[in-house]
């Protein structure tokens, strides 16, 4: 798994601080010098539009891969004046600001990917990816997989955590919160992580099982997985404790259900749940860091977005800013 990075922009003197940790991240993960400049560039001019059009925000880096691919997903979020009217904001010249006009349409050009979700007087949210190489065109019954990670504020680490195994015929996703927050929560989480990995080719109670037995050492954690059976349409899904985890379609919105409990410490049962799967769904799964009284349909067409970009702007807007956050977002790729 990887964190997030969260940089705060309020003030012009922060663009650089931006731009010089999103620089560093793309040579740490090996993108050649063109590319990196192109990083830079892309950092500068969202930093310095959510000065000047979003009264400021945050900006999220976070490395990402596909296959042997690296890549780097970058989140803009503020709650500016927002647009009225988005396609007309990409064009080169448009300006409300006074300036030349050309940040969003330079931004689109030299990025991999390219989304932006606005509401008038609402915000923004900003969605970029670079990738350092050519990526392979997904398969079928592929997920799109968008994640927000991070610490409590003052906190180096998060006790969150999160993984994931996607191939052909199924889809294994886990969220994890353990106990508290720190390095304890942490150390907790991650356990949880480590018998995902090792177990993944069995079922979600069967791994929680598994976790149960290895995290006794630890101050334990609450947990869900999720799985996606792309052949039979349906999706299985275990759960302790409260990490919130909800399917969510043109028709519906439906809770899956979790137990009570501590993973490592105190459960008193585990039972699977199996619910339909169709292509046109999505699954949000998050931890108790966000607040659960956000609902996707009082944002117009955002479900039509890349997953990161439905993850942020829901960490933007119910973000409980006092414990570890994770939102977890899943969509299948509809091919064309």
């Amino acid at each position: 798994m990887q964190e997030s990075i969260a940089i705060a922009i309020t003030e012009s003197s922060q663009t650089g601080e931006a731009r010089r940790v999103a620089i560093a991240l793309a040579t740490r993960l090996g993108f050649q010098e063109t590319e990196r400049g192109k990083v830079g560039i892309v950092v500068t001019e969202i930093a310095s539009n959510l000065i000047q059009h979003g009264h400021g925000g945050v900006l999220l880096l976070r490395a990402i891969q596909h296959h042997s691919v690296v890549g780097i997903e970058i989140l803009s979020l503020d709650k500016g004046r927002g647009m009225v009217d988005v396609d007309e904001c990409l064009q080169d010249g448009f300006s409300t600001a006074g300036t030349l006009g050309h940040g969003l349409g330079a931004i689109r050009r030299l990025s991999n990917l390219f989304e932006i979700y606005s509401i008038p007087n609402q915000g923004t949210a900003l969605l970029v990816h670079f990738w350092s190489n050519s990526i392979p065109q997904p398969p079928e019954n592929a997920l799109e997989i968008g994640i927000v990670c991070l610490p409590k504020i003052g906190e180096n680490v998060s006790g969150d955590a999160w993984a994931y195994k996607v191939d052909h015929h199924r889809s294994l996703l886990l969220v994890a919160d353990g106990l508290g927050h720190g390095p304890a929560a942490a150390s907790a989480a991650l356990a949880a992580v480590k018998i995902f990995q090792e177990d993944d080719h069995r079922s979600p109670g069967a791994i929680i099982e598994a976790a149960h037995a290895a995290l006794r050492s630890t101050r334990g954690a609450v947990l869900a997985i999720a799985e996606i059976d792309f052949e039979q349409e349906c999706l299985r899904f275990a759960g302790i404790g409260n990490i919130a985890a909800s399917m969510i379609s043109f028709t519906e919105d439906q809770s899956l259900l979790s137990y009570n409990g501590t993973v490592g410490h105190e459960i008193r049962k585990i039972k699977e749940f199996t619910y339909p799967w169709v292509a046109n769904r999505l699954l949000i799964m998050h931890s108790d860091g966000l607040d659960t009284k956000w609902r996707l349909d009082r944002y117009p067409g955002l479900s039509q977005n890349h997953p990161s970009l439905i993850a942020g702007v829901l960490y933007r807007d119910f973000n409980r800013e006092r414990d570890d956050v994770t939102v977890l977002v899943a969509k299948e790729i509809i091919r064309n």
